[in-house]
């Protein structure tokens, strides 16, 4: 073989899982269609370290969160990479909201997390600018530099010994007695070809389509791409609130809603709403004319906004493997024996919270990675 252990994909678990695996392993690859790191879902999101508080309990997004969160605050201590454990109100706005949220807490509970519900005053006393009649607070969310992460995974990739290959796209995947044959077109257009004992499939928003190139056609793993925009408070209001704050969840989970998400830099914007496109092409477009949508949606909890105060930020594409209306799906993260793929690990609708969990998904990479037969 060629190499022991290529990863397809550089994104934020890519990278984190090339980087545990190449502590333990000799001659791994990370393979990226991209001049560099994370330039799809994981440079364009709300870079919040989530606490673990909607998934169903024993969940992969429940466990992986829960644990992940410890690993990647501490992780950020240790590497000097930039966060803030700032914390998290959910709020609820009228009487029908009050219970939701006690249901919350009470799933948030299950999975470990602790909550405290708070009143009128308490609000007031912790972010006197907004509104709700009651909260959840949620000490444990935080929010980090997910570029110095990921530089940070980069280098002790390299540190490792590992081989960062960007520039190089894959085009097939073959199924040899021993490992896999893998073709990929350079940023040339050049093709070549190279064996490896282990395939990590970890490309995010085309992850589907590399378990296709291997022969996996399962229409439950489909990714549909779930667009989300952002809007940016101008200042002086960006200097209102120094939390996160978040309105009571969609239906289904498909998203949490239009929430406020403070910044390194002391910014703050509003967003991700929740679009399914037609087609799976990324669209990063920031359609202005949601402007008063997004406004709206925040001035229930955020009273002293006016439409004036947004600007079109960024948007991001969700890779989700429920479609649109479907019950919430759990992370998919398995070794493929059973599918006569032995040595070839998924990694399919890797969305939120992915970036939370990174450290610990590559944990349980590894783990699959060392008890392949």
């Amino acid at each position: 073989m060629d190499t022991a252990i290529t990863i397809i994909g550089a994104g934020v678990i890519g990278l984190a899982a090339g980087e545990r695996i190449s502590e333990n392993f000799s001659n791994v690859f990370i393979i990226e269609k991209h001049p560099s790191f994370g330039r799809e879902t994981s440079s364009r999101n709300s870079e919040v370290v989530h606490a673990g508080i909607y998934y169903p309990e024993g969940s992969l997004k429940a466990v992986l969160c829960v644990e992940g969160r410890e690993l990647l605050y501490d992780y950020c201590i240790k590497h000097e990479i930039p966060y803030n454990r700032c914390g998290k109100l959910i709020v609820a706005t009228n009487r029908e909201e009050v219970k939701v949220i006690r249901d919350i807490k009470e799933t948030a509970r299950r999975n470990g997390v602790k909550l405290e519900i708070l009143d009128k005053d308490q609000i007031a006393a912790l972010e006197p600018e907004i509104f709700a009649v009651n909260a959840l607070y949620s000490p444990d969310t935080g929010i980090v530099d997910t570029h110095s992460l990921m530089k940070s995974l980069e280098t002790g990739i390299i540190h490792n010994g590992g081989q960062m290959v960007y520039g190089s796209e894959v085009t097939g995947i073959r199924k040899l007695d021993k490992g896999y044959e893998i073709k990929l077109m350079d940023a040339d257009g050049q093709e070549f070809c190279f064996t490896t004992g282990i395939v990590i499939n970890s490309a995010g928003l085309y992850a589907d389509r590399i378990a296709a190139m291997a022969g996996i056609n399962d229409e439950n793993l489909a990714i549909h791409f779930c667009k989300g925009e952002y809007f940016r408070l101008k200042p002086p209001r960006n200097r209102l609130i120094s939390r996160l704050i978040y309105p009571v969840p969609y239906h289904n989970m498909e998203g949490i809603g239009i929430h406020a998400t403070v910044d390194l830099a002391g910014g703050v914007k509003l967003g991700p709403d929740v679009t399914y496109l037609d087609s799976n092409i990324q669209d990063y477009h920031v359609d202005v004319s949601k402007q008063e949508i997004f406004w709206r949606s925040a001035k229930k909890f955020l009273p002293f906004l006016s439409p004036d105060d947004l600007s079109p930020e960024l948007a991001g594409i969700r890779p989700k493997t429920q479609k649109k209306g479907d019950p919430a799906r759990d992370f998919y993260i398995a070794e493929e024996s059973a599918r006569g793929l032995k040595g070839f690990i998924n990694l399919i609708g890797m969305e939120s919270p992915g970036l939370t969990s990174c450290l610990s998904i590559a944990n349980y990479i590894l783990n699959l990675v060392i008890n392949i037969e």
